[in-house]
């Protein structure tokens, strides 16, 4: 029975809509504008299954997240301390060691193209300090509402805004030589390390899926009533088919405007940014910069922001993730506030040391989240088959099926990668 002191009635399903586009903001960033457009423009056409691959085999599990709040009135992280202290301190684990490193990853991307934007002559480092200190500022003053309102306006210019840059890249004749050029190699360690990475953030990590569960909680929490199945359903549909699409919308910039280009990426985020919008303008025009210049910092900012709230929303839950008094509600507001400062802090600190080589710090977060896909994928997937679910919301025998063939693709990459890299 679900434990609740919201009213019964479910929420209309479009009242629902809300969690999907922090998902998408969450989901549109590094992945994208680095991976995607870095596999697009070092591999062409050819890794554009790999890509396809990857948004399929982390639907369910990632699905499973919002099902599991709307269908039991609780977020994942109670559930895990439900099933056993294993999968409870395995999340845990895997959220301590990658926190860090994917706030910092995604800041340091935002902060190269602030400064190829606007054009101020600050370091990376200063640029970083400004950004989290922004996205701090408009999450303690907005709360929910804030984040939510503003990534409806975010992913709605974003989408608009990329689709346009594809239409015109197609427009800009570069299609014959993309299909002309030679390929790399898939089969070296190099591109194997890379599609793995590719893969592990495409189009969000695993770990998202806890989000989404807390957001979709807290959005009931605002609207006083709850989220239905079938609403939450739809809600996860408007932003993970959102972020999939984009997803591709950037690869298929990469190939168009930089494969067979010759041009070798810079590990400086500045200095990548500034490749990133002059190939742009090399092909497309230079009237095109300010276009991808504003849509790429729009894409990197919307990842900030939601990733700026999402650590402290999990480490405010790992304390008493069970509890749900009035009193431990301002409780965990406190451990929210405190948390939102200490994990930029800390980000900043590694952002400080390796500045210099932020593209190896994005493949070393986006690989520790491939890894970690089949535990979290599993323990999902228990969660919404098992007890703590309401039989009525399980998933359907041919939707589990489905689950555990992508749950066995997961298992295949993730052995297909330490392979090459312990054995090869």
């Amino acid at each position: 029975m679900r434990k609740s002191v919201l009213k019964e009635k479910p929420v209309s399903i479009l009242k629902s809509i809300g969690p999907g586009f922090l998902l998408a903001g969450a989901a549109i960033g590094v992945s994208h504008l680095v991976q995607a457009t870095r596999a697009g423009a070092d591999y062409g056409y050819v890794l554009i299954l790999v890509l396809v691959i990857a948004c399929v085999s982390k639907y369910p599990f990632l699905e499973f997240g919002p099902r599991f709040a709307a269908g039991t009135g609780d977020h994942l992280i109670t559930g895990y301390r439900k099933m056993g202290k294993f999968p409870y301190r395995v999340y845990i684990l895997i959220t301590l060691g990658s926190m860090f490193i994917i706030q910092a990853a995604v800041t340091i991307v935002t902060a190269g193209l602030a400064e190829r934007l606007f054009n101020l002559g600050l370091t990376p480092f200063l640029w970083s300090l400004i950004i989290l200190g922004s996205c701090i500022a408009l999450l303690l003053i907005g709360k929910y509402p804030g984040l939510y309102k503003s990534m409806k306006v975010i992913v709605s210019l974003l989408t608009l805004a990329t689709l346009a840059a594809v239409l015109m890249a197609f427009g800009a004749g570069t299609t014959e030589k993309v299909i002309t050029h030679e390929t790399p190699s898939l089969w070296t360690t190099a591109s194997l390390g890379f599609i793995i990475a590719f893969m592990g953030w495409m189009p969000i990590p695993l770990d998202a899926s806890v989000w989404h569960s807390i957001w979709t909680k807290e959005k009931a929490f605002q609207n006083k009533q709850e989220i239905s199945v079938k609403g939450a359903f739809a809600d996860f549909n408007v932003g993970y088919l959102s972020a999939a699409f984009i997803g591709l919308l950037f690869f298929l910039l990469g190939v168009l405007v930089m494969f067979g280009s010759g041009t070798s990426f810079s590990s400086n985020s500045v200095e990548f940014s500034s490749q990133l919008i002059n190939l742009y303008g090399q092909t497309l025009g230079n009237w095109s910069k300010p276009l991808i210049s504003v849509a790429a910092f729009i894409t990197m900012f919307s990842t900030v922001l939601t990733v700026t709230d999402a650590y402290p929303r999990v480490i405010s839950e790992l304390k008493k993730p069970q509890k749900e008094a009035e009193y431990s509600k301002q409780d965990k507001w406190k451990v929210y506030k405190i948390s939102i400062f200490i994990i930029p802090i800390l980000s900043l600190s590694l952002l400080f040391l390796f500045s210099g080589s932020f593209t190896l710090l994005v493949d070393f977060a986006a690989g520790l989240s491939f890894l970690s896909a089949p535990f979290l994928a599993w323990f999902n997937y228990k969660l919404v088959t098992g007890k703590q679910m309401p039989e009525e919301h399980r998933p359907g025998r041919s939707y589990r099926i489905f689950s555990m063939i992508c749950f066995g693709l997961l298992v295949v990459f993730n052995l297909v990668y330490l392979y090459y890299v312990f054995l090869m």
